[in-house]
């Protein structure tokens, strides 16, 4: 199907952004091999300085154009909220701080929808995207889906504000994950959540969190989850069921589409390596059996369409019920854009319709 032409100028801005990125690489690395006009060799204090800022991603010039971009991101979520998105209503919240043995906290802000009398709500622990290295519960169109979905599907969002990599890379936020799921189960009834119906989302990246949490708690503690909604999830950091054709048919090419989901594996994984571990990688485990039914959507215009199928032949054939549900002319992002595009209203409308089977 044709892309939808609401995208048509998002494209192109989003190619142009990506060849010039690719352009800027390689700029910076023949600039530093040019042997003429280049300023002598710092002295050892500076070159000490570079190593500690090499060491520490918190420190040196890569953190500070990390925190530019991440206030730029947050400045756009903004935008787009007020331009193509829809605000979410009113409802209470409560803010946690949850302990993750040897690695950071995490915060946890829960959606309470609102109830008649004493009997508790479900709950669903939620995982944002950003690639691994931006987002957070705090950006606005983040923020206004959990309210909407808390009130429509009438379920109490637990949003987990994982910590961003590169400054904490894996297994930190699959830690904070059941670390935020333990203590979940533990407090669900001064929280008013049933702990008997208590399900996880994860959008991109979120998605690939919440996959993997799953595995982690059938391995650790089998607390019940009844249900996993994964929206255009990552599930395999090697990049093995990327479907580039998606990108081909519009008009990016594949070393572009490969180059950017590298940089997302190197921003979170310390080793390349790394990408085969399981809770890196919920596709790459050696068994999927056991694990709690799935819903999982899709983008026809989206690299990342063949993980998500992928993963669901993987749940079914171990037995898992298992869904996905492909949005024909859209794009990765498509949920944000509830104010202006039909494909993502019925996005919306088919999340809730899955979180509401909680209350079976």
């Amino acid at each position: 199907m044709r892309l939808d032409p609401f995208f048509d100028e998002r494209l192109r801005v989003h190619r142009k952004y990506m060849f010039d990125q690719a352009v800027g690489v390689v700029r910076g690395r023949l600039s530093a091999l040019w042997p003429f006009g280049r300023a002598p060799l710092p002295a050892a204090a500076p070159v000490a300085a570079k190593a500690r800022a090499k060491s520490d991603p918190s420190r040196g010039p890569h953190a500070r154009a990390r925190a530019k971009h991440r206030r730029a991101a947050l400045a756009w979520d903004r935008t787009e909220l007020s331009t193509v998105g829809t605000a979410g209503p009113d409802v209470r919240i409560t803010e946690h701080e949850v302990a993750v043995p040897g690695y950071p906290s995490v915060r946890v802000r829960i959606y309470h929808p609102s109830v008649v009398g004493d009997a508790p709500v479900p709950g669903v622990l939620a995982f944002y995207g950003g690639a691994f290295r931006i987002g957070g519960i705090d950006y606005p169109t983040t923020d206004a889906a959990y309210r909407r979905r808390c009130v429509d599907a009438h379920v109490a969002i637990a949003a987990v504000d994982y910590a961003l990599a590169p400054e904490h890379r894996y297994p930190t936020q699959v830690e904070q994950a059941y670390a935020a799921l333990d203590w979940l189960v533990a407090s669900a009834a001064e929280l008013g959540i049933d702990p008997s119906r208590i399900g996880v989302q994860g959008i991109s990246a979120g998605g690939c969190l919440a996959a993997a949490l799953t595995l982690v708690n059938r391995d650790r503690a089998r607390h019940p989850l009844m249900l996993q909604l994964l929206e255009v999830p990552v599930v395999d950091l090697t990049g093995a069921h990327l479907d580039l054709g998606a990108m081909r048919a519009l008009g990016i090419p594949r070393f572009l589409t490969v180059r950017e989901l590298r940089s997302v594996a190197r921003t979170y994984l310390a080793r390349p390596q790394d990408a085969r571990e399981r809770y890196a990688s919920p596709l790459r485990a050696a068994s999927h059996e056991g694990l709690p039914p799935a819903v999982i959507l899709t983008a026809e215009y989206d690299p990342l369409r063949g993980d998500g199928d992928a993963y669901g032949a993987a749940l079914r054939a171990a037995g898992v019920d298992a869904s996905v549900v492909r949005y024909q002319g859209v794009t990765h992002d498509t949920a944000i854009f509830t104010g202006v595009l039909p494909a993502a209203r019925r996005w919306h409308d088919d999340a809730v319709t899955a979180l509401r089977r909680l209350h079976a």
